[in-house]
């Protein structure tokens, strides 16, 4: 018999607390071995019950959740999935260094939905990579904006799932302000999407927005699919492309899925396109790469080193549909790289070069 995954449940609230154990308690290989009632609490018992997974309330009294992942997992580095009411303390206590985020039951969301949900994110996370905290994010400086030495147009896809809010904000920081249209799938609470733009576009050179039905994909903008609808990239009436937001089936256990999107760059793109593959569980976005690949597309998956679950990039990788494996500088540095130079054989070695050398720079 397979070894239960040991979850502690972190929560002031007795009614969250018991949604939190019943639900969990009922899937076969969640094991639930305690709760604590707050951040000192759970520090305690942290060293006596040694759980696989700790699931935490960001908003607590005292000693909150986001102020504990800064003191906790330096010294415990425990995969944590944090359960949070639909506010901006999410994405700071992801980039403290918390494995991935559910948001709490509430009219929009069932309790059905929100205890399967977490049971798939704590066991995502059991399988986690735990990053040391990072120091906080800013703007650095970086290349002049491309301006007129661009050749051709071109449309960047990206797809990321469980780290991927941190690692796709380590790329986004590095591109210059005018980089080619991009759309970006980050699997993603309903509500989170908005402020996750929001987020991104404080902390970033280009416009990030969060995308809606008919956009325009554009120089300078990044679209994010909103949570719950499948985005696809279109050619437009007038010429260039849009996107596509609709409500549709899961697709690959998602909805957005990366594989809609990739798919939709390889049927429907006919200028140059780079695919990037992210940190993620399963294989949403394997064979929408692929596709991409077939049709030309420059592709990167993120490498083992610096994924914080190698799910989708491997599988990517394994079915052939990654030209390149590198980490998020060395992603970033391609994709500034990519405009700069048509897509021959000798421009294809030019530009892995740029990405090895980028790799070397990160370790």
């Amino acid at each position: 018999m397979a070894k239960k995954i040991r979850v502690l449940v972190v929560d002031d609230s007795i009614l969250a607390r018991k949604v939190i154990m019943d639900g969990l308690g009922a899937i076969p290989n969640l094991e639930v071995v305690g709760y604590a009632i707050n951040a000192i609490d759970a520090k305690s018992k942290v060293k006596q019950l040694r759980p696989d997974v700790m699931t935490l309330d960001v908003q607590m009294p005292g000693m909150t959740g986001l102020d504990f992942l800064k003191s906790f997992l330096p010294e415990y580095p425990l995969p944590v999935v944090l359960v949070s009411a639909l506010n901006m303390g999410a994405f700071d206590a992801l980039h403290a260094g918390a494995v991935d985020f559910v948001r709490k039951p509430d009219r929009d969301v069932s309790t059905g939905d929100f205890i399967a949900t977490l049971a798939r994110s704590v066991q995502d996370a059991s399988r986690a990579k735990v990053q040391r905290p990072a120091a906080a994010a800013a703007v650095e400086a970086g290349p002049p904006a491309l301006g007129g030495t661009i050749a051709g147009r071109t449309v960047i896809a990206l797809g990321a799932s469980t780290g991927g809010t941190e690692a796709t904000l380590e790329v986004m920081k590095r591109l210059p302000a005018d980089i080619p249209g991009m759309v970006i799938v980050q699997h993603m609470p309903v509500g989170f999407t908005k402020m996750y733009a929001e987020r991104l576009n404080k902390l970033c050179r280009m416009e990030v927005r969060e995308a809606k039905e008919g956009d325009e994909v554009k120089r300078g903008v990044a679209l994010i699919a909103p949570a719950d609808l499948q985005t696809r990239v279109v050619r437009s009436p007038l010429g260039g492309y849009r996107v596509s937001c609709t409500h549709g089936d899961r697709v690959s256990g998602h909805r957005p899925s990366v594989d809609v999107l990739f798919q939709s760059m390889a049927d429907n793109v006919r200028c140059q396109m780079v695919g990037i593959i992210m940190t993620g569980m399963g294989r949403d976005g394997a064979s929408g790469l692929l596709a991409m690949r077939k049709k030309g597309a420059y592709t990167i998956g993120q490498d083992e080193d610096t994924c914080v679950v190698y799910g989708m990039p491997r599988a990517a990788y394994e079915d052939g549909a990654v030209m390149v494996q590198a980490g998020c500088t060395a992603a970033a540095a391609a994709g500034r790289t990519i405009e700069k130079l048509r897509l021959n054989s000798v421009s294809l070695y030019r530009l892995k070069g740029c990405v090895y050398n980028a790799r070397k720079i990160v370790r």
